[in-house]
């Protein structure tokens, strides 16, 4: 599957291999649409297990963008990654599978990636009015919590 993917997408695909019984690909941003539709409808990668994100704010493109997938027909999970630059954004991948709506707002609320044509894109977990995304690694949650607590509770956070 590896060797047929490359030799359609070349060198957009810059990294394919098997860690830990784990199959991943690293991947050129602007084939992540295309690739996860093909392996989807020709691989048979029917199920979006997770959308996910780490975040490295030392590196130029701070951010890995990971899309898991599993198939049931051959009992396989592959991980696809891209990486971005803050601000940019990242493709949906709900035009493929629906159910990675809700996993992308996830995304967007803990890390403020930014998905290119997903339906609804907004906070999922916190709510709207929560300043900065939790799970970045330059965040302050101490300072957060107790502005967010003062303003929408009038009291005092027991941080």
């Amino acid at each position: 599957m590896v060797a047929k993917l490359k030799a359609h997408y070349g060198s957009g695909i810059r990294e394919a291999n098997t860690y830990l019984g784990q199959n991943y690909i690293i991947v050129e941003t602007s084939i992540v649409s295309e690739l996860l539709q093909v392996l989807r409808d020709q691989e048979q990668f029917d199920y979006c297990v997770d959308v996910t994100a780490v975040h490295y704010p030392q590196r130029e493109k701070q951010f890995d963008v990971i899309w898991i997938l599993y198939s049931f027909q051959r009992n396989e999970r592959i991980r696809v990654k891209t990486t971005i630059a803050d601000g940019e954004s990242a493709p949906s991948a709900v035009p493929a599978w629906p159910a990675a709506n809700w996993l992308e707002r996830e995304v967007y609320d803990m890390f403020g990636i930014r998905f290119d044509g997903h339906p609804n894109l907004k906070r999922i977990l916190l709510p709207d009015g929560w300043k900065g995304h939790p799970l970045r690694k330059d965040y302050g949650i101490i300072e957060q919590d107790q502005e967010w607590v003062k303003i929408n509770l009038g009291i005092e956070s027991g941080q």
